[in-house]
């Protein structure tokens, strides 16, 4: 395979693992003329960099906040995935220079549970109502069979989130944030708040919990995820969602498909102490 290379985009970046992960999977892979950057671009500097992008160099992208759904008017296709919640972070640069968008978060967050044992649930509870709730309905779409209760902070949120439920197919219930203790009997439990927005839950999490899905990774393990191991329940953290969404990244970059476990252990050494 001839050299090429791949880049993470977004604004901030220097915090992304994304290069972390990337190059190991290609170390592993024995790619070692493969080249994964990082580089600061906001929306008015997306369009430029996609331009200048020569297919016989560059396999794609990686796009992250705020380049997620900016990126679709410059692309040629978009998946059925990624077009479900408007939001694309991964582009593919084909050979004669056709643009493809893709989103590996959502099957990733369903291989992220897949890998814990979790493949379906006859109901779950999601905190929060951000970009990542909405992938998180997405990945809620294949594989719960029930109702979805969200718990947002405000009307106009609920509103969103259960127009998101039409959109996906999902039947969501939305419920005040004063509530979201009751979040945590539900069979999963997605968090997909802030740093520190959940810690306050961790005192109600019951004594025979079902499954925790933390979308935070440092520091580990949040306080709500410490609480829910400590009752016996089973955890999938953010850096689990981080390595799968990658991983799928790879497979789309390269046509080949990367160690999971060289991925987590490259991220898990990256990770500030």
């Amino acid at each position: 395979m001839s050299p090429r290379r791949a880049a993470v985009l977004g604004s901030p970046i220097a915090h992304s693992l994304s290069p972390v992960l990337h190059r190991a999977a290609y170390a592993e892979l024995g790619l070692t003329d493969w080249r994964y950057d990082r580089f600061e671009v906001d929306e008015a500097a997306l369009p430029g960099f996609v331009e200048a992008m020569d297919p016989e160099q560059w396999a794609g992208l990686s796009l992250t906040m705020p380049l997620k759904r900016a990126i679709v008017p410059l692309l040629d296709e978009i998946t059925p995935t990624a077009a479900s919640v408007e939001a694309v972070n991964t582009l593919v640069l084909e050979p004669d220079g056709r643009r493809l968008g893709d989103n590996t978060d959502i099957p990733g967050m369903v291989a992220a549970l897949a890998e814990r044992g979790v493949t379906s649930v006859p109901a779950a509870a999601v905190l929060g109502a951000g970009a990542t709730a909405s992938s998180a309905l997405a990945a809620l779409a294949r594989i719960c069979s029930g109702e979805v209760a969200v718990y947002v902070r405000s009307q106009e949120r609920a509103a969103q989130m259960r127009e998101w439920g039409e959109r996906l197919g999902v039947a969501v219930r939305t419920a005040p944030w004063s509530e979201a203790a009751a979040a945590l009997t539900a069979p999963l439990v997605v968090n997909t708040t802030p740093a520190g927005a959940a810690d306050h839950l961790a005192a109600a999490v019951p004594a025979a919990p079902g499954t925790l899905f933390d979308v935070l990774y440092h520091p580990w393990p949040t306080p709500l995820a410490a609480a829910w191991t400590a009752h016996g329940g089973p955890v999938t953290s953010g850096l689990d969602l981080l390595v799968h969404q990658a991983a799928l990244q790879v497979v789309l970059h390269t046509t080949r498909t990367p160690s999971l476990a060289t991925m987590r252990a490259a991220a898990e050494s990256a990770l500030p102490v």
